[in-house]
């Protein structure tokens, strides 16, 4: 099946460069509509997007390197950089974010399901994360989706100017696959899946 294969291609690409043959333009355009195509409940289409090319995304993880750097013990402080370093070394980043306020006016709107909003948006969010990285693997575009929030938050939205109700979720890192990815491993099928009829 295609969209297995699709699924099978999308990895976690750490090894990333700026060679990428596919337009900015396009990838902003791809990025769109994979996002507004992606499922939300209740159809609040609470996802925010932010994508950082060139500067503006070495930018992003130097800021990364600036806030953790005084979190982060000396001695390991190196393996920090170097991490960092092969994520500034790719195309650019996207961040995603979730509307807190459609969040809270469903919560107001539909107070029986009011404690799930929070969860149903956080689930929104990873489904199109996996969406977005998904159809950049199938443009052969590599990534790695990072969690550095809620540690950049503040100097992030302070850099792009950032709405305050926008959540960060997480950042996704692309560029040209510069080194392909070891084979994945899998667990037993008899410990994940139960079937009954």
């Amino acid at each position: 099946m295609a969209f297995v294969d699709e699924l099978r291609n999308r990895r976690s690409i750490y090894a990333l460069g700026t060679d990428v043959s596919m337009p900015e333009e396009e990838i902003v355009s791809l990025v769109k509509e994979v996002v507004r195509e992606s499922p939300t409940a209740f159809n609040s289409q609470t996802q925010r997007v932010v994508v950082l090319f060139d500067d503006a995304h070495k930018k992003l993880w130097s800021i990364t390197e600036e806030v953790l750097k005084p979190l982060t013990p000396e001695e390991n402080f190196p393996a920090t950089q170097e991490k960092l370093q092969g994520f500034a070394n790719a195309k650019g980043t996207i961040l995603f974010y979730e509307d807190t306020d459609v969040v809270k006016t469903l919560q107001e709107q539909f107070e029986l399901y009011a404690e799930n909003f929070p969860i149903w948006s956080d689930q929104a969010s990873g489904l199109t994360q996996a969406n977005v990285w998904t159809a950049l693997a199938e443009k052969n575009i590599g990534a790695n989706l990072q969690h550095y929030n809620p540690v950049i938050d503040e100097k992030v939205a302070a850099e792009w100017d950032i709405p305050a109700n926008w959540k960060l979720r997480a950042q996704l890192v692309f560029g040209s696959i510069e080194a392909e990815p070891a084979e994945k491993e899998y667990i037993e099928d008899e410990n994940r899946f139960r079937v009954f009829k």
